[in-house]
C-alpha cells in the first residue's frame, strides 16, 4: 500500500476510533439509564399489574434494553472494523 493510502486510512481509522469513543461514553450513560428504569421497573407494586402505567413502564424498560444492545454491537462492530483498517495500514 503506498503512502497517500495510508494516510487516507490513518485518518479514517482516527475519525471511527473518536466515534467509537463517544459511543461508549453514550453506552455507559444508556446502561445507567437502563439499570435504573429495569429498578423501577421491578419495584411497581404487584397490585399495579396489568395496568396502564405498569405496561408503560414495561415498554420503556425493553426499548432500553432493545437499544443498549443495539449500542453494544454497533461499538463491537466498530471494533472490529478498526482491527481491520488497522491490518490493512500495517499491511
Amino acid at each position: 500500500m503506498n503512502a497517500p493510502r495510508r494516510k487516507k486510512l490513518q485518518k479514517i481509522l482516527e475519525a471511527i476510533e473518536e466515534l467509537k469513543s463517544q459511543l461508549e461514553d453514550q453506552q455507559t450513560d444508556l446502561e445507567e439509564i437502563n439499570d435504573d428504569e429495569q429498578s423501577a421497573f421491578c419495584n411497581i407494586p404487584e397490585t399495579l399489574s396489568g395496568s396502564e402505567r405498569y405496561e408503560r413502564a414495561e415498554a420503556a424498560a425493553t426499548a432500553l434494553e432493545d437499544a443498549y444492545d443495539t449500542l453494544s454491537d454497533i461499538v463491537s462492530s466498530l471494533e472490529d472494523l478498526t482491527n481491520s483498517i488497522e491490518e490493512a495500514i500495517e499491511a
